[in-house]
């Protein structure tokens, strides 16, 4: 029974355009007849009322061109085929008529129709042709052409000169695509190119490394930085009224709440401008931090801060607008005595000051480096309390690519994966640590909120075996698969291009 409203994204690397660049570069020389024979059986899936919607009603199926030539769905064309093959795949696991899982079914096989398409343009432009003869041989190697074992002149005679001649075609299609994909991945390599590869995984260092987290500054230095800042956190309640039309518009509403002629608050409800407005301007409790960020003028703030309770500051600019303020409550001094006040030091000085924060944890990781350096990197590590993790062995792999030990492989205690796959794009890291002697401890490594210090123990030559291994998954498979990848977002985002699949989509399946 198939599962209803089951949301699946179906891979487009199990399209059936991969499948057929995946069986070719995995034996090249059988692909030829076993893909033609694949592609071109006869193909029996219904895909229910509303795929024939447009053609019944004489519609034009056509969800895109390429170089003018339409990419459309014709019964037995390639889009038929790309669809049917997909909905056969999984039409016992997911239910085709839930409407996420059918466009995404119809949208792949467009995009793999499209690409076949603009491959045929493209062998049509560079006036290749599949030459006659092969076309011959290969359509004479069909299954329903065949009898026990061999070609059979009686079976292809009983199909009519209109669907021989529609299968030729095909047949030569087939082959032009197939040609297109030996000459793509059969572009020679320079020599040059395989040996810098190679020589990227010699000299596989093995590093020890400790973490010193920025975010373990101490509750002391907390305190110390609030008692040096002290006027930071204090804090004010203040009300204010807020005007973009202007200096003059804001100093009489001033001089009008001054004479009476309006209180505060009801000229904060009809005339000021911000969000604050619909309380009568009540800002509620500020911190000096916070109108730091607003009064950018020191002496203007000052001012403010100054006033007693009930009193109205002069109207002052705020950016390119204009504000007056009145003290609802005078300033107080932070008490930092105070869970709450401390626990707004430690997030102010997390948005704020880590530079700071991650000074102290360089000079933690500098003075580790000074202990390492005198009593050893184990010593220093077990007289400091931390943990130290292995890494490597490693060759320089910035970036992780796939033929290389990637960083992330590794277990580190003191950072996740994530972390370990930004270090891998981390430049400075992968200079400290291939740079930095053996058996001695790296310049401190800022790298998010860790601060690292590494010790590389051991480098290894590569191995001939192994470098012969690299040189060849990269040019056999590596590169191969980045072609693959790149090769339909370059034809679907070609100029030549016209895609129309949304709108076709919609017009016969959505309405």
């Amino acid at each position: 029974m198939a599962k209803k409203d089951k949301k699946v994204h179906v891979n487009e690397k199990e399209s059936g355009l991969s499948e057929i660049i995946g069986k070719f570069k995995a034996n090249p020389g059988l692909y030829i007849g076993s893909v033609v024979i694949l592609v071109l059986v006869t193909v029996t899936f219904v895909a229910g009322d509303l795929l024939f919607k447009g053609a019944r009603g004489g519609g034009d199926l056509t969800f895109g061109y390429y170089d003018n030539v339409p990419i459309s769905w014709v019964p037995g064309n390639k889009l038929s085929q790309y669809y049917e093959q997909l909905a056969r795949r999984y039409r016992d696991q997911v239910d085709l008529s839930n409407p996420q899982i059918a466009m995404s079914l119809w949208s792949q096989a467009f995009e793999g129709a499209a690409v076949h398409t603009a491959i045929l343009q493209e062998m049509k432009r560079s006036n290749y042709e599949a030459p006659e003869k092969v076309v011959d041989r290969e359509v004479a190697k069909l299954p329903q052409f065949q009898e026990n074992g061999r070609f059979s002149p009686a079976l292809y005679r009983q199909m009519s000169d209109t669907s021989r001649l529609s299968l030729w075609r095909q047949v030569k299609e087939e082959l032009t695509v197939i040609q297109f994909y030996n000459d793509l991945f059969g572009l020679l390599i320079p020599d040059g190119e395989k040996e810098f590869i190679a020589n990227m995984a010699s000299g596989e260092r093995t590093f020890e490394v400790v973490s010193f987290p920025v975010d373990d500054f101490p509750a002391s230095e907390y305190l110390s930085y609030a008692q040096e800042n002290s006027g930071l956190f204090g804090s004010i309640h203040l009300s204010r009224i807020y005007i973009n039309s202007g200096e003059r518009e804001a100093k009489k509403i001033l001089e009008s709440i001054k004479d009476g002629v309006t209180t505060f608050e009801d000229a904060a409800r009809a005339q000021s401008q911000d969000g604050y407005a619909d309380r009568g301007g009540d800002m509620g409790i500020q911190y000096v931090y916070d109108l730091e960020r607003e009064v950018t003028d020191a002496a203007v703030r000052e001012n403010i801060l100054s006033l007693g309770k009930g009193e109205l500051s002069a109207v002052v600019k705020l950016n390119d607008n204009w504000a007056f303020f009145r003290i609802e409550d005078e300033l107080r001094l932070a008490d930092f005595e105070d869970t709450a006040t401390m626990d707004r030091v430690r997030s102010y000085m997390r948005n704020y000051e880590r530079g700071r924060m991650e000074d102290w944890a360089i000079a933690q990781a500098e003075e580790f480096i000074t202990g390492a350096i005198a009593d050893g990197f184990d010593n220093a590590a077990r007289q400091s309390g931390k943990e130290k993790a292995s890494i490597g062995p490693l060759p320089v792999n910035y970036g992780s690519v796939g033929f290389f030990t990637p960083l992330e492989s590794f277990t580190v205690s003191a950072l996740s994966r994530q972390e370990l796959l930004d270090l891998s794009k981390n430049s400075n890291f992968w200079k400290s640590a291939f740079s930095t002697p053996l058996n001695t401890p790296s310049e401190p490594l800022v790298h998010g909120s860790k601060v690292l210090v590494f010790f590389p123990v051991e480098q290894i030559d590569i191995e001939e075996e192994k470098a012969e291994e690299i040189t060849s998954m990269y040019s056999d498979y590596w590169l191969g698969s980045i072609t693959e990848q790149s090769l339909q977002p370059y034809f679907m985002n070609s100029p030549r291009m016209d895609n129309r699949f949304w709108d076709t989509y919609v017009k016969f399946f959505l309405q």
